[in-house]
């Protein structure tokens, strides 16, 4: 999906066996299993096999590094908002397009995303990051009550609890899937859109 692709990046050369790119995905994964205020360079370092001075190389603070991750989340989540798709033409279809891209991105970005949720706000850098993830969440409501009063989406759902539980359930993928497991992204995204959308629609 063109919308929620990686953003281009330039390459990026350091230390030998390693690259900026290849330094964030493996202190993602340390992040995400002690936990990103129990993680020190120190334990990068270890992870790495390389020095903590190797790691500053790369980037300057473990922060940088946090800031990196969260983007790796979050442009492309954004991006879907910016997308003609997400903007024009009817509300349920545009709605659909948002879902979808979403649990895409949820998929390819896993760690990343799992990251971002698990967010506690202790820092300015996690801060920001929760207020562009409100952000996003806010454009589907504002979405949600579009379509409710355009006669598309029942009436007796509000609409601030009825994102909150649609993002709940997409969100849960990165508890529970697998990549290697036995169920494809297709067909999640389409159990998904069958429980969201279906479930929405006005009745006639």
């Amino acid at each position: 999906m063109t919308t929620a692709s990686a953003v281009p990046k330039s390459p990026r050369r350091g230390r030998p066996g390693y690259d900026q790119d290849s330094v964030l995905e493996i202190a993602v994964q340390v992040f995400n299993r002690h936990g990103y205020d129990a993680t020190s360079m120190g334990m990068l370092a270890v992870e790495l096999g390389v020095s903590k001075s190797a790691i500053y190389h790369h980037v300057p603070s473990k922060g940088d590094l946090l800031r990196l991750a969260l983007d790796e989340a979050l442009v492309p989540l954004e991006a879907i908002g910016e997308d003609v798709r997400a903007q024009k033409g009817g509300t349920i279809e545009r709605l659909e397009f948002i879902l979808r891209s979403t649990i895409r991105v949820l998929i390819d970005r896993q760690p990343y995303v799992t990251l971002l949720l698990r967010l506690r706000g202790n820092t300015e850098i996690e801060r920001d990051a929760l207020q562009r993830r409100r952000t996003v969440d806010h454009k589907i409501v504002d979405l949600v009550v579009a379509a409710q009063a355009e006669g598309r989406v029942r009436s007796d759902v509000e609409p601030r609890t009825t994102t909150r539980l649609m993002f709940g359930m997409i969100n849960s993928l990165v508890e529970w899937y697998r990549p290697d497991g036995p169920v494809s992204p297709a067909q999640v995204e389409e159990n998904a859109i069958a429980m969201i959308v279906d479930g929405l629609r006005a009745r006639a």
